[in-house]
């Protein structure tokens, strides 16, 4: 169906390498061949792959995720590259009309974005969420997919939180309460 879109949320290096700045670690780095796959398996079958991804600047005083979280994913910086294989898949597709990278401020990706509207003007209607953290992002993506009517599937072998225990409340979350399908 080309009615589906994979989002992969945030998979960068300062979410995910040993040195990143808020890195979840092993267990994100662990979501690696899982997240490339489907990446490819959602390019060859023409489907849209999209990477919500945070940007922020050093210089932006006024952001409030400054005052809960160091600065991470600054603009042009190692940080916000994608981790290991996933950057070695993008930069292969990052050309290709399927493949879009989104700039993101906030948790969601629907939060200030053109997210919505690049989704309705291909007529995608079901979004598959992959990345971290499973109880920030890909949960606050989660429910503004849901308020816009979005169907959601999370891949829960392409998801980590920031613990075990937020990570395995969020799932629950979006299994009952948003009626995400968990695969």
């Amino acid at each position: 169906m080309a009615n589906e879109a994979l989002l992969i949320i945030d998979y960068t290096n300062d979410f995910i390498h040993d040195n990143g700045t808020l890195t979840v670690g092993k267990t994100g780095q662990k979501l690696s061949s899982y997240i490339v796959n489907l990446a490819q398996q959602f390019y060859q079958q023409g489907k849209y792959i999209i990477l919500p991804t945070d940007l922020h600047e050093i210089s932006n005083k006024f952001n409030p995720e400054y005052k809960l979280f160091p600065p991470h994913n600054i603009k042009n910086t190692w940080g916000r590259e994608f981790f290991g294989d996933l950057n070695r898949w993008y930069k292969l597709h990052e050309n290709k009309s399927q493949v879009y990278l989104l700039s993101k401020h906030r948790y969601s990706a629907f939060a200030g974005t053109s997210l919505d509207l690049y989704l309705r003007e291909r007529n995608i209607n079901t979004l598959h969420l992959v990345g971290v953290c499973t109880d920030i992002c890909i949960l606050h993506t989660a429910i503004s997919a849901y308020n816009l009517n979005y169907k959601i599937i999370i891949h829960e072998n392409g998801i980590c939180g920031t613990n075990i225990e937020s990570h395995k409340w969020a799932i629950n979350h979006c299994k009952n309460i948003l009626n995400a399908s968990i695969e």
